[in-house]
């Protein structure tokens, strides 16, 4: 049976306030970007450069990977609010200076500056909803995170086009900077969480060559078949040089004590598989974003005001998909169902793109297009769910860094690729659709499929021309995401190999309670000794280690080869063994932490759970205690029924049965220790 989300879970003031920062820094970084998108055909045919069209994403998207794990394991150090004010400055400094490019490169340093900007801010909002909320409500909120993203991606792409089209595009990067100055303010006021400076050891050469080798790989993939031939020897330079790299950073990271990007995460198969499946949607979900907009502008000969109506059905299937995704995981606690048939609509809707043609209608783009918002919507956010569930509180900003670090190199190596797709067979194409006597009379190079996206040049076209162009330009956007099929593969498979686990009712679980037991007992050795077996000095110590027994109890109920132990869960449950490990992980809670607010949000499950034993006078029915009674003894089961069984207390006087169980309570509390510095290794 699965666990009904208990519905009175709610956000203490403090935790609303960070929130609302998060909504804020969330609606800044997403008005900018999508409101850009339907208009980027027109801007890089108006500057120049479309042999390099891709550059425009791959800029942003290549700084936003290299700084995500960076800032992900600086924030775990140094804590999330600095980065996070940073970040929104960062990313307006790049908005105005997008406004004022005056050339194509220009043009592409700023979007640079942007993706810093975003490569701070998107996982660091995501890792601080994993502070205040626990995996259980994640998905809720989340959806909630998912609203603010609609808004702005549904009317985003509508009002680029109006503006492109009415006002310029320049306009579209300043519209973002009023609301990030009033973000900055906002957060800067009430974005305060607790966070403990510890002395580190930060990882300059991992930094160092990770950056370098990540740039030199992505280079490659963007310049090799376009700029230069795959062959020459700078894009072997770049791909041996980028190569070597990654691996000194590899043997770095599995030496250093404090590696920017910790590997011992992908011995979890969930951690591995999550990325994996991440690093495939996102190159699909940009092969479609960056790509349908110039077939829309190109093939179809809309205005950058309809192409934003095109486009629009992918976000709506994103946000409105994902926020009903979320709420249903909420309720239902299970995932992977939701997302499996995600993965299949991804795969769908790319087969719907893979058979455009310069005939095929506005119709066939939305329908592709819809499939694929649908199936990303089932599949984004749960990533992160899935991720963020997998591992220690302690690693969560560079678990969910890291997995935004793979979402930001698939971006950039699909960008990338599907450019080289586009560009490499784009001229040969165009002039094997022109008539003979036309092709004479062009030189190669003198159109590209900027002739057809620029309006100032299209009208000077002969339509012979302009037909030829468009035929290529379709022909080769339908071979993109003929590319993208065996991506969504990858996607169905990863997430098909990913173990589904119960998502907790709690911020942390067994191994963060465990380690905050182990700091009280260091900085009470200092002091006085704690009693871990009765009254007298340590009594806030003897409740953690009772809190951390019911954590335990908790995970191995979850465990199959436990049949007692899950009987008595769920008895607690009255019935429902999900409802009683939900009040024994918020009970565990309670005890091991350290934060008030949390503490109060958990009283009641904790005070439910007490209320359950003095109701029934015990935590287990006569027949089940009969049971673990039989279990644990070695006499036959005649034995115990049809005899009062003596205690050793009565038959041996001379043994203090209290001592002893002293004693034993005292090497639990050793043994609990013990597991904890384990599961932290």
């Amino acid at each position: 049976m699965t666990d009904p989300a208990p519905e009175s879970f709610r956000l203490t003031p403090q935790s609303r306030r960070i929130f609302t920062g998060l909504l804020l820094g969330m609606l800044v970084a997403s008005v900018s970007q999508t409101i850009v998108g339907p208009a980027m055909p027109r801007i890089v045919a108006e500057l120049g450069g479309m042999e390099h069209y891709s550059w425009v994403a791959t800029a942003a998207m290549l700084v936003s990977a290299i700084s995500v794990p960076i800032v992900g394991k600086l924030s775990d150090l140094f804590g999330r609010r600095p980065f996070y004010l940073g970040g929104l400055a960062i990313f307006i400094f790049g908005s105005i200076l997008a406004g004022f490019a005056q050339t194509f490169w220009w043009l592409v340093a700023a979007r640079a500056v942007q993706g810093l900007g975003m490569g701070i801010l998107m996982p660091l909002s995501q890792t601080i909803v994993g502070d205040i909320i626990p995996p259980r409500q994640r998905g809720k909120y989340q959806g909630y995170m998912g609203v603010v993203f609609g808004v702005t991606s549904v009317a985003g792409p509508l009002a680029g086009g109006v503006i492109t089209d009415v006002m310029g595009w320049r306009w579209l990067f300043f519209v973002g900077v009023p609301i990030g100055l009033v973000a900055i303010f906002v957060i800067a006021r009430f974005l305060v969480l607790d966070h403990e400076p510890r002395k580190a050891v930060i990882d300059y050469w991992g930094i160092t060559t990770m950056s370098l080798g990540i740039t030199a790989t992505l280079l490659a993939a963007s310049l090799g078949g376009t700029s230069y031939p795959w062959s020459s020897p700078l894009i072997l330079s770049l791909l041996g040089g980028g190569l070597v790299l990654l691996v000194i950073f590899v043997f770095i990271e599995l030496r250093v004590p404090e590696p920017v990007v910790p590997l011992q995460l992908f011995r979890s198969s969930i951690f591995t598989f999550a990325n994996l499946g991440a690093f495939g949607m996102s190159m699909v979900m940009f092969g479609t974003i960056i790509y349908v907009p110039v077939y829309a502008q190109g093939v179809l000969a809309v205005n950058a005001s309809t192409s934003g109506l095109i486009t629009l059905p992918l976000m709506l299937g994103l946000v409105f998909v994902g926020m009903g995704a979320g709420l249903l995981i909420t309720r239902t606690g299970r995932y992977k169902e939701i997302m499996l048939v995600g993965a299949v609509l991804l795969g769908v809707g790319a087969v719907v793109l893979a058979r455009l043609s310069a005939t095929s209608s506005v119709w066939e783009v939305i329908a592709g297009v819809g499939l694929i918002g649908v199936g990303l919507g089932a599949l984004s956010q749960q990533y992160t769910l899935v991720v963020q569930n997998a591992v220690p509180r302690r690693d969560l900003g560079v678990a969910t860094a890291a997995l935004q670090f793979f979402r930001n190199v698939g971006a950039t190596i699909g960008t990338a690729v599907f450019g080289t797709v586009l560009s490499a067979g784009l001229d040969s194409a165009i002039f094997a659709n022109l008539p003979a006597d036309v092709a004479k009379t062009m030189p190669h190079g003198t159109i590209n499929a900027g002739s057809v996206l620029d309006p100032a040049v299209v009208g000077r076209l002969a339509p012979e021309v302009i037909a030829a162009v468009r035929i290529a330009l379709a022909q080769q956007i339908a071979m993109i995401f003929i590319v993208c099929l065996p991506l969504v593969a990858l996607v169905f498979v990863c997430t098909l190999l990913i173990k589904p686990t119960e998502l907790r009712g709690t911020v942390n679980n067994a191994d963060d309670a465990g380690r905050e037991l182990l700091d009280t007992l260091s900085q009470q050795a200092g002091d006085a000794v704690p009693v871990l077996s009765g009254p007298g000095t340590g009594e806030r110590t003897r409740e953690r280690l009772l809190g951390l027994q019911l954590a335990i109890v908790a995970e191995s109920a979850s465990r199959d080869d436990r049949p007692l132990l899950k009987r008595a869960v769920a008895e607690l449950g009255s019935g429902d063994f999900s409802w009683g490990l939900t009040l024994l992980h918020c009970t565990a809670e309670m005890l091991t932490s350290d934060d008030p607010d949390v503490a109060a949000g958990a009283e009641k499950y904790a005070c439910e759970l007490v209320d359950r034993v003095t109701a029934s006078g015990a935590s287990m029915s006569e027949e089940l205690r009969l049971q673990v009674a039989l279990a644990a003894a070695r006499s036959p089961r005649r034995a115990i029924l049809d005899e009062v069984e003596k205690p050793i207390a009565e038959r041996h006087e001379a043994v203090d049965i209290g001592k002893l169980r002293g004693a034993a309570n005292e090497l639990m509390a050793a043994l609990i220790a013990d597991i904890a510095v384990d599961r932290r290794g």
